[in-house]
């Protein structure tokens, strides 16, 4: 078995914070809503953008209440809240973008993160604890009736579908250029995505080559997306849609497929579901069908903020999502592989911005 493992040492694995730092992040948590309410509107009631339009002399108060619909009451408080906060400092009576503010502000992976945690979990992360209690996403209720975000994401309100499309977009689509080399380098005829969503990976790999075959297998209102996205792009005719949820025990995948493709699918599902849907590629696969499995493990990132944002995230599927899944622990991710009867014959870390892909066999 050829698994490129990441030596060093784990991460949580001590409590080396000084005092007074885990005191200031005790308080943060402890007013963590007005810090969220505040940084909310310091952002786009563009007062931010005024102060770093200031560059390094900064701006007054005074100078920055015209620029905004703003009372001067208003600025003030949420400029001292911002203080605070360290999105910015101030000398003298100039207010100037501090680094948080600035990577607030401009840095595209924390403006992607920000308008999913704003448009899609805000108004339901109130109820985590009735969706942990009823293994059910609770939270989702704000935007339909429906047993899973999935069922409904087709017919999604905006912003709200934008921005989840944009979030999962940004992360899986930084790891398609390795991907593509890696699932290629068998030269496979016929590849099967299952969660194809919106087309993206098939559309790459049928511009990576012109002679493979596609078929996505997802449900109808994704399936719909991904249809009109590849004829769009000229490529009507190789593709089969296979219209199957895959949880349904009495379905089965397709056959004859070189490759069976997941990217950011099975973290969608809890453990139990993971084990039936890989037990589904076992029986749809043959010998030589290799599977590949494109994932963001928390424990094998490279920094702790990137695990806290995917633990963040598993919070997400909690309420809003479908109640009862996650972004893995890898050792518990493994489990339910080899449960399946699977051998991982290949491990890469560290593809894109944060993800894994593995290459998995047929025992």
């Amino acid at each position: 078995m050829d698994i490129q493992t990441q030596k060093k040492e784990p991460m949580f694995a001590t409590d080396n914070i000084k005092a007074l730092d885990a005191l200031d992040r005790a308080h943060m948590i402890a007013f963590a809503p007005y810090v969220w309410e505040a940084s909310k509107l310091l952002i786009e009631k563009g007062v931010l953008t005024v102060v770093d339009q200031s560059g390094a002399n900064g701006i007054t108060l005074e100078e920055i209440v015209p620029q905004t619909e703003l009372s001067h009451y208003a600025v003030r408080v949420l400029l001292e809240a911002g203080l605070g906060i360290g999105l910015v400092y101030r000398k003298e009576d100039r207010f100037i973008l501090a680094k948080t503010g600035y990577f607030l502000l401009k840095n595209e992976m924390t403006r992607v993160n920000y308008e999913f945690m704003r448009d899609v979990c805000a108004e339901g992360a109130s109820s985590l604890e009735a969706s942990l209690q009823n293994e059910k996403p609770e939270g989702l209720k704000v935007f339909g009736d429906w047993s899973t975000l999935y069922e409904g994401l087709s017919v999604f309100p905006e912003p709200a579908k934008g921005s989840w499309l944009a979030f999962d977009h940004y992360y899986s689509d930084n790891t398609f250029d390795v991907a593509l080399d890696m699932v290629f380098a068998s030269n496979p005829k016929k590849i099967l995505d299952i969660g194809g969503n919106t087309g993206k990976w098939s559309l790459q790999s049928l511009q990576h080559n012109p002679q493979v075959e596609m078929g996505i297998v997802d449900l109808p209102g994704q399936l719909a997306m991904a249809e009109k996205n590849i004829d769009a792009a000229g490529f009507k005719g190789r593709v089969q849609y296979y219209n199957h949820n895959v949880l349904d025990n009495s379905l089965s995948l397709p056959e004859g497929y070189d490759i069976i493709w997941m990217s950011q699918f099975l973290d969608c599902f809890s453990d139990a579901e993971i084990i039936g849907i890989l037990k589904k590629c076992h029986k749809a696969a043959g010998p030589e069908t290799r599977i590949f499995i494109n994932e963001t493990f928390w424990d094998r990132q490279k920094f702790e903020t990137s695990a806290f944002a995917l633990q963040m995230t598993s919070l997400y599927f909690t309420t809003m999502a479908n109640g009862n899944s996650q972004m893995y622990d890898s050792a518990v991710f493994y489990k339910l592989i080899d449960e399946a009867g699977f051998d991982i014959i290949a491990t890469n870390d560290n593809i894109g911005l944060s993800h894994t892909i593995l290459e998995l066999r047929k025992k």
